[in-house]
């Protein structure tokens, strides 16, 4: 997926372009700014800004990235928050698609940003957040880039709108917690997929009471794979396959899948196809069943996918942003 959301502080993040939110004088100015001339050498960053000279809002222009690890730092200057009504949004909104439109210009693949304007500039943090989030959508409908929005903190970090609450609302009607549900697993041998188990101390077993040998499992065969499922669905929609895996799965990923009748995909991509497919909640589990997963009420991040689904909200962007709200690795963890 072209779109990471992670808690750093931005100084450490690995980057073609690291994007810094610049004084519009040459001068070192607070919070996001200051750290990045610490980091990468006050004096030869400064000089270097010098020569640039006045920034103006929404501009975006490069520097050396110096002891950053990093090959560009893009300054960018972003609007003080004034109410709303003075051209604040569009501000903001050119900062991050002029630096993006930069980092393009000069080849990156990789570009990372702080959540722009909401320190000491004062922009409300989910107007901040929404801003930053359909703008990098709208970049990435077209290019092919990895984009990465760095969040301090979690204060720096809030999400908003009837959604949320509706999320929230069925993680606490529907979340049991790992203690209070046994797990059940799926086994799967090629062309067979053995029933509901689980494992009590190394033995397999239907309970706790009664461990039985693993010979004893009674087996059903499968009728489909996932890969015949999933191309199925596929064919019956007269999709392409870049319809399918774009910003949800890698193309490698999709090759295998159409290759490989036994294709073993991770819950991570099996989930991913559900998503990028638009399934309801029963589709959904059906196609994981026939990959060996569930959706577990145990798990609080299969319980947000979940309740997103139930929602008909299938953007990756959107979930990872829940499943980092509530302390749940994104989709996305590399």
């Amino acid at each position: 997926m072209a779109f990471r959301i992670i808690r750093e502080d931005i100084t450490r993040v690995k980057a073609d372009a690291i994007v810094n939110t610049a004084n519009p004088h040459p001068v070192i100015g607070g919070g996001t700014d200051t750290a990045i001339y610490e980091a990468a050498g006050k004096e030869q960053l400064l000089n270097a800004r010098k020569v640039i000279g006045e920034i103006e809002p929404g501009e975006a222009i490069e520097t050396p990235a110096f002891n950053l690890n990093a090959t560009y730092i893009i300054h960018t200057v972003t609007p003080i928050w004034r109410g709303g009504n003075n051209n604040e949004f569009d501000t903001l909104k050119n900062a991050y698609k002029n630096s993006m439109e930069l980092a393009k210009k000069l080849k990156c693949k990789s570009i990372a940003f702080p959540l722009m304007a909401t320190g000491s500039n004062g922009f409300p943090k989910d107007k901040a957040l929404q801003i930053a989030l359909s703008t990098i959508q709208e970049f990435l409908i077209d290019n092919e880039m990895k984009v990465i929005l760095v969040v301090f903190d979690q204060k720096a970090f809030v999400l908003s709108g009837k959604l949320t609450n509706k999320i929230k609302a069925y993680i606490d009607e529907n979340y049991v917690g790992q203690a209070n549900e046994r797990e059940y697993k799926y086994r799967r041998n090629n062309s067979v997929r053995y029933q509901e188990i689980e494992e009590y101390d190394g033995a397999v077993c239907f309970s706790q009471e009664e461990p039985v040998k693993l010979a004893s499992i009674a087996i059903e065969p499968i009728d489909k794979t996932f890969q015949e499922k999933l191309f199925e669905i596929i064919d019956a929609r007269g999709l392409q396959g870049k319809d399918v895996y774009k910003n949800y799965i890698s193309k490698q990923v999709y090759s295998k899948l159409q290759s490989d009748k036994h294709y073993q995909p991770s819950k991570t991509t099996a989930l991913a196809l559900c998503l990028s497919l638009h399934l309801n909640v029963d589709k959904t589990e059906e196609l994981l069943k026939s990959a060996g997963y569930v959706l577990s009420p145990s798990s609080l991040s299969d319980m947000i996918i979940k309740a997103c689904i139930i929602n008909k909200e299938y953007d990756l962007i959107q979930i990872d942003l829940y499943l980092f709200e509530n302390g749940c690795q994104p989709f996305n963890k590399g």
